[in-house]
């Protein structure tokens, strides 16, 4: 019987598994929270990281639009973990957790640690709260 390629789910576990703590106890705190945002958020790996989706019904959209890409975690730098949001500018954020101003429409939020991601939880669901309430159904 052939093997069965791991779900999702089993890839995003596996790549954590591999980090060192405190950033594999960091990431699987911000995966818990960003998953139970919504149930219509999903993961996969996607660019080499964790990444989450919005996996309901969307009104159809050229791929390269990135519309369904919520974010991604740029884990590859010892001192923080980056939140990449491809579509943040759409984002309404009071908070200041979102940065930058890139022309392609990404915004950024740094995350140093547990501590941090613990802090800034509220802002970080209200981010995906906002974002999920403006996608084209």
């Amino acid at each position: 019987m052939p093997k069965q390629k791991p779900t999702n789910q089993e890839q995003v576990t596996a790549y954590i598994q591999k980090l060192e703590q405190p950033l594999a106890e960091t990431i699987t705190f911000l995966r818990q929270i960003i998953l139970e945002t919504d149930e219509e958020i999903a993961e996969h790996i996607k660019w080499n990281s964790p990444s989450f989706y919005y996996s309901g019904e969307m009104k159809p959209f050229d791929p390269k639009e990135y519309k369904r890409d919520l974010l991604v975690l740029n884990i590859h730098r010892k001192e923080s973990i980056l939140l990449v949001f491809p579509t943040g500018d759409k984002i309404e954020d009071a908070s200041g957790l979102l940065e930058g101003n890139y022309t392609d429409g990404r915004r950024l939020a740094k995350i140093k640690n547990l501590e941090d991601a613990k802090a800034k939880q509220h802002d970080l669901q209200n981010a995906i709260k906002d974002w999920i309430s403006k996608i084209e159904k």
